[in-house]
């Protein structure tokens, strides 16, 4: 039995999972709201990234965590 039903919580996940799952929903939330509401199959990489920025603060407990230096754009 995990101690997310020794506590009582009804989802059955532990503090650290609700914590991460709630990270997860707020950047999905706001990435589709900066992408009008659909995520492109090409924008998947980015999201991905975003989130996985999200559950790393959470999990580090920090609220700034550093960004991903952009990569330039060569001229074609």
């Amino acid at each position: 039995m995990s101690d997310a039903f020794v506590v009582g919580d009804r989802d059955g996940l532990s503090p650290l999972l609700v914590a991460i799952r709630d990270a997860v929903a707020r950047e999905l939330h706001a990435q589709l709201a900066l992408r009008g509401e659909r995520i492109e199959l090409a924008d998947l990489p980015e999201v991905s990234y975003q989130v996985t920025l999200r559950v790393d603060e959470t999990l580090r407990g920090t609220r700034h965590p550093p960004q991903r230096p952009r990569r330039s754009q060569s001229p074609a």
